[in-house]
């Protein structure tokens, strides 16, 4: 079952048809056939490796203590600009004191950090270096499950590490070290070794689709990813303002396709939405009554086709002020008016 899993998995992605020798015995031509296809797997992920390496690098910190003993940490991160802009993840660098890159060469430059935000556990640095490579950027939102995902960090700032497997499931939550649910995380069984956190996940052209962020070792070490479409959009505000001011709904929500019958039933814009999986108690989405399950298909006049679309539109122009929120719940279209708060 895995040999056909993989045969298909790697067809599909090289989208190359493998045309087999002829055999010299019974069974030779499947084997060659078998070998061809590991063989451009492989050349897939160490090609995509080779393109992405040059722009991740290892991320020290160091946290200056009450005693006046530092403490440090490290991490992994990725150019994304030619100027020197590094993405990474909000708790490598949270509250440190100083922070300090080093590039695949060896070099070494103390970088500031542009923005931090605990809410999506990402920030941005920035180091004065020549000659850097940036990252391409992706397209999340293009992903399917089944996909290969290649997960590339610099843990120890010496050489850099790569793991690969695929996409596992699309649309998680998961809750950031402030507490915020992070929507749209990107669930692979690429395993994250210890430092790989900020570093890139990769698809097989070599193209970032998600910043590397969690592992939760109980449950057969399952890894997350921030979607690279958010990546792009946090880093675009931090680069801008160094911050992140949003209006808060308190939900947590995946995305989902529309049933047909229903997009025809109310002659709808989008056959898309985003389906509300948990509601915090006390929250402006709680106190206009969304409840799980219900199919968030609008936000004032804007329609609401994935997550991201939400958390742009969920900015601070729209704090505290009333808003209908287009929903479906079973067969009813509803609109019910929603006040949300701000969260700092």
């Amino acid at each position: 079952m895995f040999a056909l899993t993989m045969k298909a998995t790697v067809r599909r992605i090289l989208n190359d048809d493998v045309r087999p020798v002829a055999p010299s015995e019974p069974g030779a031509s499947n084997n060659h056939s078998d070998a061809q296809l590991l063989d451009a797997y492989s050349t897939a992920v160490s090609g995509a490796a080779e393109k992405v390496s040059p722009c991740v690098v290892h991320v020290e910190v160091a946290h200056a203590k009450a005693s006046g003993h530092p403490s440090g940490g490290s991490g992994s991160g990725f150019v994304f600009t030619p100027d020197g802009f590094v993405l990474t993840n909000s708790h490598v660098v949270n509250r440190a004191s100083t922070v300090h890159v080093t590039l695949l060469d060896g070099r070494r430059f103390a970088a500031d950090v542009v923005g931090d935000d605990a809410d999506s556990d990402l920030a941005v640095l920035r180091i004065g270096a020549p000659d850097l490579i940036a990252a391409e950027l992706g397209d999340s939102s293009a992903l399917k499950v089944g996909q290969v995902a290649i997960a590339i960090g610099s843990p120890y700032g010496f050489q850099y590490s790569v793991t690969a497997g695929v996409v596992s499931a699309m649309g998680r939550s998961l809750r950031a070290a402030s507490g915020r649910m992070i929507d749209n995380v990107i669930q692979t069984d690429a395993a994250l070794n210890p430092g790989n956190s900020g570093g890139p996940l990769v698809n097989s052209r070599g193209q970032v689709i998600g910043v590397n962020t969690a592992v939760i070792l109980p449950a057969q070490g399952i890894c997350f990813a921030i979607a690279v479409n958010t990546a792009k959009f946090v880093a675009a505000r931090l680069m801008r303002d160094g911050r992140i001011i949003r209006a808060h709904l308190g939900i947590a929500g995946m995305n989902v396709q529309i049933q047909r019958k229903v997009v025809r039933f109310y002659r709808l814009a989008v056959e898309r939405g985003v389906m509300v999986s948990s509601v915090e108690p006390g929250s402006a989405a709680d106190k206009a009554g969304i409840h799980p399950n219900d199919i968030v298909i609008a936000f004032g006049e804007h329609p609401v086709t994935s997550i991201d679309v939400l958390h742009k539109l969920l900015s601070d122009e729209h704090a505290d002020v009333k808003t209908p929120v287009t929903i479906l719940r079973g067969a009813e279209k509803l609109a019910p008016e929603v006040t949300p708060e701000y969260s700092r």
